[in-house]
């Protein structure tokens, strides 16, 4: 009986174990802002780490003594962080300075003498120098505005044989680059974006994603009938759902592909080049409940150094990366309180500071970086700049504050590797467990040390083989002296 008694006892231990222990692991990886920020090892697991955001404000239409934002659908922050929020439910742009004070709102333009107004417009962009372009949806145009507001051109319905006779242009979000070529995603367009020469004419589609095959429905469709093919669905390449673009004009695009490559890097020619050197591909959460999904990315913005945050619509995180595609940290959720979210829709960075545009709630939340934010962007910016000390330095101090982030080790291995001390980052990449970084350093430093010591190991393997011709001489002379003897 009593036996009995403690093997129920042993079981129920067990049991309760076993879900205190998953408990602890849904709090880390399914975070919803109540649970401190996490990051994922080198093994896919979910770790936790110091937050790299903080929320400090939010900003509302009514707290800028305006009309409150009515689903509000993106925003653009410049050079010189003027913020620009497109508030599409009340069709017009909202513009602030640097500290948050509202500068003007524009809601109309001259055209031909008359004025004109926005239509439930869903994307922005503005120029450095002042220039605004609006993808005005269902007025089914782009609207190109200088910085005072007058109107340079307008960019409709394109004539191209590339386009379908019955093609509706509905524009959802645009980008232009230095050289004024003007980028256009556009609703129902699977061929990738639309490229516009800065007259206005239609140019080209770029960087079309691949088209995703389910293997089931790829096998059915090959023994089905022609009348049961025309009933399924057609195998499409997926939809972009975000763009944004550099300095140097390389386009950053999100797109709904949960299962490829999310998140893109394109050259002028529409090819793919982000990297994707990381422990895993940038794609948001790894871990996720078979309610939630993966992650769905719906906006990208790009900062210096190559580093690029992403927006997950499913669960309200971000994400940043650096430019070898490693998590740096993650922010963010779902949920009610001050720096989680209802609905996001966009992301911008702001110096220090990030913003996140809510559509449903209609405000933006501010994020100001902690002190370990800030030490792990300086030292992604110390690496990208050369700096190979003070990113050495940099990257230490971050690890100091988490130690459970091994990228700052490989950083650290990197840095040392660059100065070549090649003995040291081999102790860093193993900690890390960067392999490649590993391999690249060993190897130098075995050729270090063999270049090093190479005049003694020469002299050595000299020493050596002179013995031998010594040592096989005399044998040969004891053996002639022996032989001779015994005859």
């Amino acid at each position: 009986m009593l036996k009995s008694m403690w093997k129920r006892c042993g079981w129920l231990t067990m049991a309760l174990a076993c879900l205190l222990y998953l408990g602890n692991a849904a709090s880390i990886a399914y975070a919803d802002g109540q649970t401190n920020a996490y990051n994922y090892s080198y093994w896919g697991e979910a770790v936790r780490s110091p937050a790299a955001y903080e929320a400090t404000t939010i900003i509302t239409g009514t707290g800028l003594k305006i009309d409150a934002f009515k689903e509000p659908t993106d925003m653009h922050v410049t050079a010189d962080e003027r913020i620009y929020v497109l508030d599409s439910g009340n069709s017009r742009i909202v513009e602030l300075d640097r500290d948050f004070n509202l500068t003007r709102i524009i809601d109309s333009f001259d055209h031909d003498g008359q004025k004109d107004h926005f239509k439930h417009p869903q994307g922005l962009y503005v120029s450095d120098d002042g220039q605004l372009l609006i993808a005005d949806s269902d007025n089914q145009r782009i609207v190109h505005l200088n910085e005072q507001g007058q109107l340079i051109k307008m960019v409709d319905l394109p004539q191209s044989d590339l386009l379908k006779e019955d093609f509706q242009f509905r524009p959802i979000r645009v980008v232009m680059d230095k050289g004024e070529r003007i980028y256009v995603m556009a609703e129902g367009v699977f061929d990738g974006f639309m490229e516009f020469n800065s007259d206005g004419s239609f140019a080209s589609f770029i960087g079309a994603n691949r088209v995703s095959v389910d293997p089931v429905e790829y096998l059915w469709k090959r023994f089905a009938t022609r009348q049961q093919r025309s009933q399924m669905v057609m195998f499409t390449p997926t939809e972009f759902t975000n763009m944004d673009i550099d300095e140097e004009g390389f386009i950053y695009a999100t797109s709904g592909d949960q299962t490829g490559l999310p998140i893109k890097k394109l050259n002028a020619q529409g090819a793919d080049i982000l990297r994707r050197e990381g422990y895993y591909p940038p794609q948001g959460d790894l871990l996720y409940s078979n309610e939630k999904g993966p992650s769905r990315l719906i906006d990208v913005d790009v900062g210096d150094s190559d580093m690029y945050s992403v927006l997950d619509a499913n669960m309200g995180r971000i994400f940043t990366y650096n430019g070898d595609g490693y998590l740096l940290h993650m922010f963010g959720g779902i949920g009610n309180r001050l720096g989680q979210f209802n609905t996001p829709v966009s992301l911008e960075r702001a110096g220090d500071r990030m913003l996140v545009l809510d559509k449903a709630l209609g405000e933006i939340t501010v994020f100001q970086t902690t002190e370990y934010g800030r030490t792990l962007h300086e030292a992604v910016r110390s690496y990208f700049n050369g700096d190979e000390e003070g990113s050495a330095k940099q990257f230490a101090k971050a690890a100091d504050m988490n130690a459970n982030l091994e990228y700052a080790y490989a950083g650290i291995g990197k840095a040392l590797l660059r100065q070549k001390d090649y003995a040291e980052s081999t102790q860093y990449f193993k900690r890390s467990m960067e392999r490649e970084g590993y391999s690249k350093a060993f190897l130098l430093y075995r050729k270090d040390l063999l270049r090093e010591h190479f005049s003694w190991i020469m002299s050595g393997l000299i020493l050596v083989a002179a013995g031998l011709v010594a040592i096989t001489i005399v044998r040969r002379q004891r053996k002639g002296t022996t032989n001779a003897g015994i005859k």
